[in-house]
């Protein structure tokens, strides 16, 4: 289980086959990769800040849930932050199982709490000035769904 928590960019290709190497015994490996969306067309970036260590730790909680949850061999998470461009990779969710049921519920639920959990703050910059981006109800309502 490894999270990086990064300024850099990352090459999702590279990350998920070097993730996948020389496995055994698992049937499934899943790979998600977040990229930067312009929903208005105005967005110029998106700014994340985090406070360095309980971000990480926060997400190693999320990881050693998701391990209680389902049988996983491995699960990785790369999350990004500073000011990211429009398109840019800034996150990645990557789960190894026995069974592909495992693998993709595992990389959801992570992905899940990394939207609606994760210690991270967003600010949209757009050509009319910058905003903090609210908690929205869909992603908090797809957090539900694995409480209880």
């Amino acid at each position: 289980m490894r999270v990086q928590v990064q300024e850099a960019a990352f090459d999702f290709g590279s990350e998920l086959s070097a993730f996948s190497e020389s496995r055994e015994n698992i049937g499934a490996v899943v790979g998600f990769l977040g990229l930067v969306r312009d929903d208005t067309g105005n967005l110029e970036a998106l700014e994340i800040e985090h406070y360095p260590g309980m971000c990480d730790s926060a997400i190693a909680a999320m990881l050693e849930q998701a391990r209680g949850r389902w049988d996983l061999a491995d699960a990785l998470v790369i999350h990004r932050h500073g000011r990211l461009a429009v398109g840019a990779p800034i996150m990645m969710v990557a789960t190894a199982a026995r069974h592909r049921v495992a693998a993709f519920e595992a990389a959801e639920f992570l992905m899940d709490y990394l939207k609606s959990r994760a210690p991270f703050w967003k600010k949209e910059v757009s050509r009319d000035g910058a905003s903090w981006v609210a908690a929205k109800d869909a992603d908090e309502d797809a957090l539900a769904r694995w409480q209880g």
